[in-house]
């Protein structure tokens, strides 16, 4: 992974952190990842004149993607429901580093060196930590949180190994990031108009601003992802893009208001160590 690579995922995972927390911090996170999905539709609709239309072979990547993102957004805002941003974040983003090495070992033949492992195992560990013991005491884990955190990071693992295969298959990383979002963020709007209907209009006029930006920076995020799935092992993509988790715990204890405890410093370490193993290995 070249430098610049590093940098721009580095860069990614800034931006995903904060479009969560965007989120998190919202009354009704239904409707708010909603107007993000619609965020990111009006950031990439201007892109497709500019790009490929995808070709046949593309498509089924494509509408895999969409399916799983659904399953994603739904079980995150559970997720959140249930408990902290410095919690929840952690778990459903940490372990999807672990789940999308498996998967590349069995679906893409990408298997990970020994100092890779160990980053993986660091990075497993700090995340534990960070979910088991973050909050300050054992007795205080909400176990409703923890499983949909899972299952979120179940999908992104899915979505991960999905869009890293479509994206190298597509004429340009661009072509591909442009028509999912845009038909990711269409299905996510019908979704949400059908289930809240005018409540959910009403909600969005509201916070409409903080959406758009939040979509924004969900779909530069991903994109910048996306293009560096190119350029590098996806194992290595989604390890990295994951120091988004240092980012979360910073803006929970500095913005959100959330508690700083020893164990959460102490995870932030085992998670920053695996990252770097992971990247050297």
């Amino acid at each position: 992974m070249t430098p610049f690579v590093f940098l721009a995922v580095l860069a990614a995972a800034a931006m995903h952190a904060t479009w969560n927390a965007l989120v998190k911090v919202r009354s009704d996170r239904f409707a708010s990842i909603t107007l993000t999905s619609l965020g990111m539709t009006l950031s990439a609709a201007p892109v497709l004149p500019f790009v490929d239309v995808p070709t046949a072979n593309v498509w089924p990547w494509i509408v895999a993607s969409v399916i799983i993102h659904i399953g994603y957004r739904l079980f995150l805002i559970r997720a959140y429901d249930h408990g902290d941003l410095a919690q929840t974040y952690p778990l459903a983003r940490g372990t999807a580093p672990l789940i999308t090495a498996i998967g590349g070992v069995f679906l893409l033949s990408e298997v990970p060196s020994g100092l890779a492992v160990v980053g993986i195992l660091l990075l497993s560990l700090g995340t534990l930590l960070m979910s088991l013991r973050g909050g300050g005491h054992l007795a205080t884990l909400n176990r409703a949180a923890v499983g949909y955190a899972l299952t979120t990071s179940l999908c992104i693992a899915s979505y991960t190994l999905v869009d890293g295969s479509g994206v190298r298959l597509a004429t340009t990383a661009a072509s591909y990031a442009a028509w999912l979002f845009v038909c990711d963020g269409l299905c996510a709007i019908a979704i949400g108009v059908f289930y809240r209907g005018r409540k959910l209009l009403a909600v969005s006029a509201a916070d409409w601003a903080s959406g758009i930006v939040a979509g924004f920076l969900s779909a530069a995020a991903y994109a910048i992802a996306m293009w560096a799935m190119t350029r590098a092992p996806i194992a290595s993509v989604a390890s990295l893009r994951e120091t988004s988790i240092l980012f979360a715990m910073l803006i929970s204890v500095l913005a959100l208001g959330e508690k700083m405890t020893g164990w959460r410093g102490a995870a932030a370490l085992s998670i920053v160590a695996g990252v770097i193993a992971l990247r050297m290995g």
